[in-house]
């Protein structure tokens, strides 16, 4: 039963959160789909964090659809080993989670230190962060620590084919049972975080500025009588 819940029942609970809320909330909440900026607070520290954080995400989703959703059955058919594979995600994947780690533990610090941006911050955000900064600790952990001294594991013939069997509605819970527990629980994590992104500021990940480039520059006025434009 443990095994239909976690591998069946909870990744499609997740999943179909994530699809109604976010429709619900672009539908009827649009006003707040945006995250608000607090660039004004703290700026210099923002500017490392945000940086680093958003491309270790891009790098990190990059690797996972490597990892995850391509078959190793590819890698095979283009003379690409399992040693070869695993030096590359070892070195790829350790620095995307250093670098989302980094951004996160900063961009923690940062609302914690600054009243103002303390005062801008809600517990979605705390929630937010923290839940990121487990999913991605563990990730980099068993990238960087567990891969190198434990065993080299390969989740492309178990978690890989178990993930895609859900878009075919004919989950393969089966090949989740030899996992290692480190590797279910940041699964399970990445589902929770899932779910969550309706709820949270993360839903502006779903976003494309288009209208950006040709938007009208908004306007701060400094305590000098000096306007500055931003973006």
């Amino acid at each position: 039963m443990e095994e239909v819940f976690w591998w069946i029942i909870f990744p499609y609970i997740c999943g179909s959160i994530l699809i109604v809320a976010t429709f619900y909330r672009f539908v009827f909440r649009a006003k707040g789909w945006t995250a608000p900026s607090t660039e004004i607070f703290g700026k210099k520290w923002l500017r490392i964090a945000s940086v680093i954080f958003h491309y270790g995400i891009i790098f990190a989703f990059i690797g996972h659809i490597m990892g995850v959703l391509i078959p190793i059955e590819v890698y095979e058919s283009i003379g690409i080993d399992e040693h070869t594979y695993h030096i590359f995600a070892i070195i790829g994947g350790g620095a995307a989670g250093l670098m989302v780690v980094f951004g996160l533990i900063v961009m923690l610090l940062r609302k914690l230190s600054l009243p103002r941006v303390r005062t801008h911050t809600t517990f979605g955000d705390y929630f937010t962060i923290l839940l990121l900064l487990i999913v991605a600790g563990l990730g980099t952990y068993m990238t960087l620590i567990y891969n190198t001294t434990v065993v080299a594991y390969e989740y492309r013939t178990s978690i890989g084919p178990w993930f895609r069997s859900l878009f075919t509605f004919n989950p393969l819970s089966e090949l989740m049972l030899g996992v290692p527990v480190l590797f279910k629980i940041h699964v399970i994590l990445a589902f929770v975080l899932f779910a969550a992104i309706p709820f949270t500021r993360l839903v502006h990940m779903f976003s494309f500025p288009l209208r950006y480039p040709t938007r009208a520059p908004q306007q701060y006025r400094a305590r000098n009588g000096y306007n500055k434009n931003s973006r």
